[in-house]
Parts: C-alpha cells; structure tokens; sequence
C-alpha cells in the first residue's frame, strides 16, 4: 500500500473514534443534567427504571405516601421532644400603642403656704423620702400669730361667757335674777361660742391640725409665730421651689416649698390610633414593656379620651400601673399591649409546634405507628397559638416541641423534602 494511501486511512479512523467519543461525552452529559434535575434516567433497558421505583415504595416513611418517622422512647427524649393533646381555646388577639410613664395625678401633693411668711426650717431634701403627716418645713408668719392670738382671745372670752350663762341660768329658775339679764347673758355666750368657731376654723385654713389647735394653751407666745408644714401624702420629694430664709405667699412669689410624688402607682399615657380606639374598653388589663426594664407589667385602663388630639388626631388612653418596687420611672418610653378581645377556637396549637415543610404548615401528630408529619390548614393567630382550621382533630397527640428535630429527621430520610 503507498504511503499517501496509509496516511489517509489512520486520518480516517482518527475522525471516527472523535466522533464515537463525542457521542460518549454527550449521552454522560444528558444523563448529569437529568440526575441533577431529579429526572428518572434509564439508559439500557426497562429493568433499571423498574428496580427505582420499587426502592421509592419500599423507602421507610413513606409506605402508604404519608411520612412517618420512627423514634424510639430513648430518642425522642434525648432530643427533647414533648407532646401535648390538641384541643379548644381562646386566642388573645392585639394591637400595640406607643405611650410614656408619667406620675399618677392622684399621688402628687404640693405643700405651700396660704399667708405672708418666711422660711425658717427646711427639714427635707431632695430625694428625701416622707411619711404622711410628717413635718417637711418650718415658716414664721405675723398672720399665723394674729390668727392664734385671735383664736386664744375668744377661747377665753367663750369660756368666761359660758360660765356667766351657766350661773345664770341656775338663778333665774330660782327667781334671783330677771328674765331679760339671763337672756342677754344667753346671747353674750352664744356670740362668744360663734366668734370662737369662726377663729377656729380660720386657722384650719391655713393648714393647723386639729391636734396643733388644741396644743395652742400650752405654746409659748414666741412660737405663735410658727406654723409647720406637713406631708399630705407618703412619697419622695421630687422638687423643692425655695430657700433658707425665703419670702413665700406674697403674690408674685412662690407659695410651693415642696412637691411630693408617691411612685407605687404610675400612669401610662398612650396614643392610640382612631381605628383601634373602638376596641379599647376602660377596666381592661393590658402588658406593658420598656426597653432597659426586664419582664413586663400589667396595667388597668382607667381613661379612655372621648376627643381626638388636634395634632396627632389619636385618642388619648391612661392605665394606672402598679409600681411598688418603684422600677417603672415617669418618663420613660413604653410600648403597651391592648387586647382586641379573645376568640374561642375548636383546635388551636402551640406556634412551636408547627413546621413549613414544602410550603405547607405541617403538625407531627403521634399514633401507634410513630409520627406523622400531618399537613394542616391554619386560621387566625395570637402570639403564642395559632388555630388549626383542617387537618388535626381534638384530642389527638402532637409534638409541641423541638419539632425542629423532627424536620430534620425527615429531610435526612427523603432527602427531595430539604428544599426549607
């Protein structure tokens, strides 16, 4: 054979084998793409798609296409899992509302002054914690003592008038005296008794006790001068308006030595929306949270504003907070959770006992086989439960716990359900 002859030949088959090897590269390339897409490849007879199909049937969990998982007793307590019963209840729906923490307006007292005076004695600080009826500030005054003196005078005028009308009227049964000396000794002592009453109660005005009144007889004339200034309410004094030596009561001037809040209640003052207002209802609890303050707080609404505010055209709602650890401070920032109202459903469940599992909101439900990972249909929702519409009957067993690890369990036996 000539050489040309020989060359031309070896090219030849070269052409061919590139060509068989293509074809190769190719069919492996179709069936890569097919594998990848989840496609049933078969490429030599129909015994290979026939044995793939059995092992699909045959796949623990699935036997009659619903997935089960088997866990023993020791596995599923080592994975944490709790089951409860599904049954009826009450879901708690609400809406949030900003708000802030002021004093409660009827734990806040002033004390002040109703006449011309000076400061003499400021016994408290500020911050100073008070007690109801304790003195707090000492004033000296020219009107406190002509106001004592007045009702001293008529003490004694009364005393002496009473006497008088006392013997007269022993005297005039006896016929000693006229009947018109007793009877203008009898108007002598009722006047007396009404100007004594008068002077007495002008010093309740300005602010003597009943027990500094009766110690009156026994005060120096010095101290006349003095009045004490008492704690109306227990609490903290929260401002102080004046100073050692101060003029107060003069218009113009201050009349307010102190101002004192009781903190074991607060106020929560909230905005809330228009379309929300309708279902607020005065008596009602509600949460409050702050950030910075720990846990959360229940609160009476004792206020629901009939007006909206010009501005802000929302409806102003006040909660009174019990605060006996004094935590919650006026002034702070808070966010308040007002129920809507609770709705009775058939089947409601824990919010953690649900899973998403190719789209859909699935249930593990318990039976003599194991556990059935359960489509549900769910319906309305509160923060912690969620009702079952369809799918899970009462009194069936769910787990309602670390339902996560059960997830897991399945993907790991039918590796196509890991698409969540």
């Amino acid at each position: 054979m000539p050489k040309t002859a020989a060359r031309g030949g070896k090219a030849q088959m070269k052409r061919i084998l590139l060509f068989i090897a293509g074809m190769g590269a190719g069919v492996a390339a179709i069936v890569a793409v097919a594998a990848t897409a989840g496609w049933p490849v078969s490429l030599n007879t129909g015994r290979d798609h026939a044995e793939l199909t059995h092992a699909a049937k045959d796949a623990p969990g699935h036997e009659d296409g619903v997935p089960r998982i088997a866990l023993s007793e020791q596995q599923t307590r080592d994975a944490g899992i709790a089951f409860a019963e599904a049954k009826g209840g009450t879901l708690r729906r609400h809406f949030l509302a900003p708000g802030s923490l002021v004093p409660d307006a009827d734990h806040i007292a002033r004390v002040s002054v109703r006449v011309l005076a000076t400061v003499a004695e400021l016994r408290k600080k500020l911050g100073d914690s008070v007690e109801k009826g304790e003195v707090v500030a000492v004033v000296e005054s020219r009107d406190v003592a002509e106001a004592k003196s007045e009702y001293l005078a008529a003490r004694v005028t009364n005393e002496l008038r009473q006497t008088l009308f006392n013997r007269q009227k022993a005297l005039v049964e006896s016929h000693a005296v006229s009947e018109n000396e007793f009877l203008r000794t009898q108007l002598a002592a009722n006047e007396a008794q009404i100007r004594l009453d008068g002077t007495r109660q002008k010093l309740f005005a300005l602010g003597l006790s009943e027990s500094e009144i009766a110690d009156l007889p026994n005060q120096s004339p010095e101290s006349l001068r003095k009045q004490y200034l008492r704690a109306p309410i227990s609490g903290r004094i929260s401002e102080r308006r004046v100073d050692l030596g101060g003029l107060v009561g003069r218009e113009g001037q201050e009349s307010e030595l102190f101002v004192i809040v009781n903190f074991d209640d607060v106020w929560v003052d909230l905005a809330v929306s228009p379309e929300d207002i309708a279902s607020v209802r005065e008596g009602s609890q509600i949460s409050v949270r702050a950030i910075g303050i720990e846990g959360e707080a229940s609160a009476k609404i004792i206020f629901v504003s009939p007006l909206l505010d010009r501005e802000t055209r929302n409806a102003r709602v006040i909660a009174s907070l019990p605060n006996p650890d004094h935590r919650w401070r006026p002034g702070t920032f808070v966010t308040a959770e007002i129920p809507l109202g609770d709705d009775a459903s058939k089947v409601i469940v824990p919010r953690r006992a649900l899973q998403t599992i190719k789209g859909a909101s699935t249930l593990f439900v318990r039976n003599a086989d194991g556990l059935e990972a359960r489509q549900v249909r769910t319906g309305r929702e509160d923060d912690d439960d969620i009702e079952i519409v369809s799918g899970l009957a009462p009194g069936e067993t769910i787990a309602v716990a670390n339902t996560f690890a059960l997830k897991a369990e399945m993907e790991k036996a039918d590796p196509s359900e890991n698409e969540h």
